[in-house]
């Protein structure tokens, strides 16, 4: 018993060492993103991952996803709106949770000369389609 105290007071040690380190050292973990999610039904849970690409100035038509959504930005920059909340640039390496259902009055490239690029993890308890687009006349204004 007394060794597995003392690998602990080692491992502790250790870990204090390493997060004493310097700032110049990489960074191997960083937090993006943490969001509680809605409830949802454990037995039916599916997670999907897409990777979105828009060329310069593209965007999507207006839209909805039925199933939470985590999503990353690898390049570029990413503008978004979500019917009810403030328009958002999200950068490369900068991360943005999307709750059920909102509609996405703006999903587009922030720049009109290079290219972004962002992953997105859907999280359903339900089959449904990954994105719906919303019919004219529902649309945000």
């Amino acid at each position: 018993m007394s060794h597995l105290f003392q690998s602990a007071g080692t491992s502790l040690v250790l870990l204090c060492t390493l997060a004493g380190q310097p700032a110049a050292a990489p960074q191997r973990v960083r937090p993006v993103l943490a969001h509680t999610l809605p409830r949802l039904a454990g037995g039916h849970l599916k997670a999907s991952m897409l990777e979105v690409n828009y060329g310069p100035g593209e965007s999507s038509p207006v839209h909805s996803h039925p199933c939470a959504v985590l999503g990353y930005v690898v390049q570029g920059a990413i503008r978004t709106q979500v019917k009810g909340e403030p328009e958002v640039v999200y950068k490369a390496g900068e991360g943005f949770y999307e709750a059920p259902n909102g509609i996405h009055a703006i999903s587009a490239n922030a720049s009109r000369t290079e290219g972004a690029k962002f992953v997105a993890y859907f999280l359903c308890d339900h089959d449904a389609p990954l994105s719906v687009d919303v019919p004219a006349g529902k649309e945000p204004r």
